[in-house]
């Protein structure tokens, strides 16, 4: 009944929090992108769809409760499942769950032409079960913008370079922040990024790549891992494009939206 349910999620809430993961990322000397340490950003999923009856991985996203998924309203066009708890998408791994998609909510005003309010929200089927390898991500404060330089993760199965094979393996890589006064300059992207969005890395050497749309930008600005941004858009000359860094939906824009979706977030210090 409802009562049984909540107390199972405050207990969920209670061993598991959101933004802190069981297995710690390995952050310290991340420069380039490379392997993550299995199942160290358990709120990462893969967002499949049915490709001639084999499930194939188009888009990442990030569980951000028991319930619900955070992706890119661009990834969203036919039928998906959502596979959490995975590090290497080619293999079996114990604790790996697919999940069903009860519904799909795009924001009302995305636009994929300016690509405005790329921001899309899946209701699984059923709530997964929290586990050491399933967890969720923290939302950002509503409005938070975080300074230039600031060290974040962009995390995915993404390819591996420009017109390269996309990843078995998780991928990480550091990403610092690019300030909105930076990322407007006319070399940069100008008038094409909003407010509503936010760049991180831009150096010519790593960038989020097809494959990675809908993944999360992972921050941690105070005592847990916030999904900062949702992996939008690039450069169309390549996934490593120097002053061209990778362009994310900025969460904190949203949190009035999802609210108003009605999401049941799991907190640090209660339940929903």
């Amino acid at each position: 009944d409802a009562l049984r349910l909540l107390a199972i999620l405050l207990s969920l809430c209670r061993a598991y929090g959101c933004g802190k993961p069981y297995y710690a990322p390995n952050i310290a000397r991340v420069v380039g992108g490379e392997d993550a340490r299995p199942h160290s950003w358990p709120w990462q999923i893969s967002l499949q769809y049915d490709k001639n009856g084999v499930w194939a991985h188009t888009c990442g996203g990030t569980l951000i409760a028991t319930n619900w998924v955070l992706t890119a309203a661009h990834c969203i066009s036919r039928k998906y499942q959502v596979v959490l708890g995975k590090q290497n998408l080619k293999e079996e791994e114990a604790g790996s769950v697919a999940a069903g998609v009860e519904k799909i909510i795009v924001h009302e005003k995305w636009n994929s032409i300016q690509i405005i309010n790329d921001i899309a929200l899946i209701k699984l089927a059923e709530p997964v079960e929290l586990s050491k390898t399933i967890q969720p991500a923290c939302l950002p404060p509503a409005g938070e913008i975080l300074p230039q330089g600031f060290p974040c993760y962009v995390t995915g199965w993404g390819r591996l370079w420009t017109n390269g094979p996309i990843a078995d393996i998780l991928q990480q890589a550091l990403l610092p922040i690019v300030d909105h006064a930076t990322c407007t300059l006319p070399d940069w992207w100008g008038s094409t990024v909003k407010t509503t969005m936010v760049c991180a890395g831009g150096d010519g050497v790593v960038s989020g790549c097809n494959g990675d749309s809908g993944g999360p930008l992972n921050c941690h600005p105070g005592d847990a891992w916030e999904v900062s941004g949702i992996v939008s858009f690039g450069s169309g000359w390549g996934c490593n494009t120097l002053k061209k860094p990778t362009v994310f939906t900025r969460v904190s824009a949203y949190i009035e939206w999802i609210n108003e979706v009605g999401v049941c977030m799991l907190k640090q210090s209660s339940g929903c």
